[in-house]
């Protein structure tokens, strides 16, 4: 599914979106819709397309307003009358299903759609994990993110299948009824809708969706551990609660910790998804928006990128069956942050797990406070996880030098040639050559790469980045535990 921008000038869609009321000041619309707060930018290391400040912006500005009016919602969409009486013969189908036929159905209107300045200018692909091919899910080497890509996929045949009555008795045409069509509807959707609080299925915002994302930052530090309270039983969450200093800091946050993780909402009383400036930004800088706290699988799943750092992302390891029973911790909560640190949670449950089972109880509330519990039981417990870690990168089939050697070439990749490129280890080699297998390209060929394979190599390009983070979150989980073992003799 392709999305042509033939006829369509940038000028004019916000030309449309202005005349909308979409606006980026405060004062009279004027006649283009950015150009005194914000203006499209390209940031080739930072998202590619976005926005970006047109002056000083102070933390909490209203930076941009886009009416109701401007809003496609599956409540705009549903007035066309053809459209409302055959979706009402499918109510079983979710709200996220409908929008996606509604989506796929306006596409087919063609230049005859309202929206057509909109929808000319939405990507022609995405990078979502239910994209993903065989090879490239396979590229991930980790067998929850392989999971994670095949219930991706799965889930999305299961809708379209469902949702393929409907768009027949539409008579859509044949392109917008394939898989293919409804990944790309489906993708825009995941990938680009917001919230509004009557259509769980969100909303489609003209010029509000070409943000890119910031991840939360120190503000949700200590989310972890404030989930942990609420999950815990009151002796455990008294002893966190009267605990170290570390602890009271989080205690400061934790009214604010069910604040809302975004910089803009639908306001009612002037019927606009109104967006704010979630920091001070200079003259060019990138304005970005918070969607939520999200790991780098998780951004994947639902947006198509992943970011180098990413404080929210984390790592779970294999842990034995008596280690879940040992403590009350929740499973989610038992992880290796992004830092290479173990989580509040995986720690306290470790060192209960590592404590003979007649002394658990004696020691449970210094436990639960994120005490150590002796030298000897700390020294086991970092002993446990590094071999653990070590095992688990070892039994991969990369090595992060690997990896990185091959992400630098992707840059270079002009055709099947550079790809083969001697010098390159012999695991790469192999997956270069099962990369073209897969995607039935011969070594000899001559032809620039196609619009097809970039787009694998792309996709592919960002499982190696994922697992590549993944084993250095292992291997700096691995010096942490060293130095602390370190530190304790």
């Amino acid at each position: 599914m392709e999305v042509q921008e033939e006829g369509m000038s940038l000028e004019s869609f916000l030309k449309w979106a202005a005349d909308l009321g979409v606006s980026d000041s405060t004062g009279a619309v004027p006649y283009n819709c950015l150009g005194h707060s914000l203006s499209l930018s390209y940031f080739p290391h930072a998202g590619g397309r976005g926005l970006g400040a047109v002056r000083d912006l102070r933390k909490g500005e209203l930076i941009l307003r886009v009416p109701k009016s401007a809003l496609m919602t599956r409540e705009s969409l549903l007035k066309d009358h053809k459209l409302s009486v055959a979706v009402n013969k499918h109510l079983p189908l979710s709200s996220i299903q409908i929008l996606t036929v509604c989506l796929l159905y306006e596409m087919g209107k063609g230049k005859s759609s309202w929206w057509h300045p909109y929808l000319m200018h939405l990507p022609r692909g995405y990078d979502i994990l239910a994209t993903f091919g065989e090879f490239e899910k396979q590229a991930f080497q980790v067998a929850d993110a392989i999971w994670a890509a095949e219930k991706a996929i799965l889930k999305a045949k299961l809708e379209w299948k469902e949702a393929n009555q409907l768009m027949e008795e539409l008579k859509l045409k044949p392109q917008l009824l394939t898989f293919r069509a409804w990944l790309w509807a489906a993708s825009t959707i995941s990938s680009r809708t917001l919230h509004i609080p009557w259509d769980e299925a969100g909303c489609l915002c003209p010029v509000g969706d070409l943000f890119n994302y910031a991840a939360p930052g120190e503000e949700t530090v200590c989310s972890e551990e404030v989930d942990s309270w609420m999950s815990a039983p009151p002796f455990q969450v008294s002893s966190l609660l009267n605990g170290d200093c570390a602890q009271t800091s989080c205690t400061e946050q934790f009214d604010t910790h069910d604040q809302r993780l975004t910089d803009g909402g639908y306001q009612e009383d002037i019927a606009a998804y109104c967006f704010y400036a979630r920091q001070n930004y200079t003259k060019g800088e990138q304005v970005l928006l918070c969607y939520g706290t999200y790991t780098n699988l998780e951004l994947l799943e639902h947006y198509g990128f992943l970011l180098n750092e990413n404080s929210n992302d984390k790592v779970f390891i294999p842990l034995e069956p008596e280690i879940y029973s040992s403590s009350s911790w929740p499973k989610e909560l038992l992880y290796i942050h992004q830092n290479g640190r173990p989580s509040f949670s995986l720690l306290s449950a470790l060192r209960l797990w590592a404590t003979p089972s007649n002394k658990r109880r004696s020691v449970g509330h210094l436990a639960y406070s994120g005490s150590q519990l002796s030298t000897e039981n700390e020294i086991h417990v970092m002993k446990w996880i590094s071999k653990k870690c070590n095992a688990i990168v070892k039994n991969l089939p990369t090595s992060i030098e690997e990896d990185s050697l091959l992400l630098s070439s992707f840059d270079e990749i002009q055709d099947i040639h550079s790809i083969l490129e001697p010098g390159k280890a012999l695991s790469a080699s192999r997956e270069i050559r099962a990369f073209l297998e897969a995607n039935n390209v011969e070594s000899d060929s001559n032809l620039l790469l196609s619009r097809k394979i970039r787009r694998s190599i792309d996709r592919w390009k960002l499982a190696i980045q994922w697992r590549l983070r993944y084993k250095k979150i292992l291997l700096d989980c691995i010096c942490y535990c060293t130095e602390i073992i370190d530190s304790l003799f």
